[in-house]
This record gives C-alpha cells, sequence and structure tokens, in this order.
C-alpha cells in the first residue's frame, strides 16, 4: 500500500478504492515521504468497481487484513466467458491466530474466509502474491503451447483453499495446545 501515491500519479489519477474496515489501516500508512495514504472510495462486501468493459465485484475475506478483498469477474476470451478470481491474502504459514493481542478476531475471520473461498468456483485463480497462483510458471508453459491454457486453473485455486484450511486447522491446534501448556502467571 506505501506504493499507492505513485501509482496514482503515474497513471494520471487512478482511484485508491478500499473496504471499508481497512480505511484505519490505510490511512495509518505513509508513503517514504511523509503523506498520508489516499483514499477516494470506501466500499463495502458486494459493490462493485468498473475498469474499461470489466466489473469486479468485491468479496470480503478478512485475515490477512480486517479488510482483505477478494475480486471476481466475469472475462470473456474466445467465445466463452471466463469465471476470473483475484484471491486476497491467504494464511501465513507462521499466522498468529491464538492470543494474537493486534488482531483478536484473526481466527474467526480466516475461518469465515476460508468458508467463503470454498463457495467461489474460478476457471482462472489470480492472487495479491504470485506464490499463490505461480504466473511465471503459468506463462513459461504458454510460451512453450501448453494446452490446456495453464491460466485456467480451477484445480490450483481448490489446492490454495485446501492448503489455507489445512494450515488454519494445524496452526490453531499447535497454538492451543501452547496456550494450554504454557507457564500461568503466579497471583500473590
Amino acid at each position: 500500500m506505501q506504493a499507492t501515491g505513485l501509482v496514482r500519479e503515474m497513471t494520471g489519477g487512478a482511484q485508491v478504492v478500499v473496504m471499508e474496515q481497512d480505511v484505519p489501516a490505510v490511512k495509518a500508512l505513509k508513503s517514504p515521504a511523509g503523506k498520508v495514504q489516499p483514499v477516494d472510495r470506501v466500499i463495502k462486501d458486494g459493490e462493485t468497481v468498473t475498469l474499461g468493459g470489466t466489473t469486479l465485484t468485491a468479496h470480503l475475506t478478512p485475515g490477512h487484513t480486517r479488510g482483505c478483498t477478494t475480486w471476481t469477474a466475469t472475462v470473456p476470451e474466445g467465445g466463452r466467458n471466463y469465471s476470473v478470481i483475484i484471491a486476497c491474502g491467504g494464511l501465513q504459514e507462521d499466522a498468529r491466530l491464538v492470543g494474537n493481542k493486534n488482531y483478536p478476531e484473526i481466527a474467526d475471520h480466516f475461518a469465515q474466509s476460508i468458508k467463503r473461498y470454498k463457495t467461489f468456483k474460478p476457471d482462472v485463480f489470480l492472487a495479491s502474491h504470485a506464490w499463490f497462483y505461480d504466473p511465471a510458471g503459468k506463462y513459461a508453459r504458454l510460451q512453450k503451447g501448453a494446452t490446456p491454457d495453464p491460466y485456467i486453473d480451477p484445480a490450483g485455486y481448490q489446492a490454495w483453499v485446501a492448503n489455507m484450511e489445512a494450515n488454519w486447522n494445524e496452526l490453531m491446534a499447535e497454538q492451543k495446545a501452547a496456550a494450554c501448556t504454557a507457564p500461568r502467571a503466579r497471583v500473590a
């Protein structure tokens, strides 16, 4: 988010659209020059943004941040419509889910988002971080003539969601067990 102002400047004034739950965090960020990050439009779950001829729908998928926004769209290509998802940040392998003082509701938020991610059935899987969906590998396979198109990847999306759920389950079990065995402070 710290490069938002620069992107805005380079594009001649692109709007900064932020899910309402992330507005406080975005406004708390400062650019390297100390400027407050711009917010041009605050959106809610289910609202749309149109870019050119494509309309994207915003879906609140909290966990990575309170307002983590996953976008979906239908994109026509070659006489067919494809369902596209741009997934928001997933669950980090070392996330603090139990006893997180900065984000107490994080475990519940990730659980809600995982449940929601399971409802999406995209043809094309994109995400906020490249390591979620391997765009470079897909591009390399496409350049070599891979068929079917490697970007048509519903299985990759389902695997990403399944991995996030498995990671959530593992972290919750480990962190709950650690919380139960942690020494308690003595009260005098």
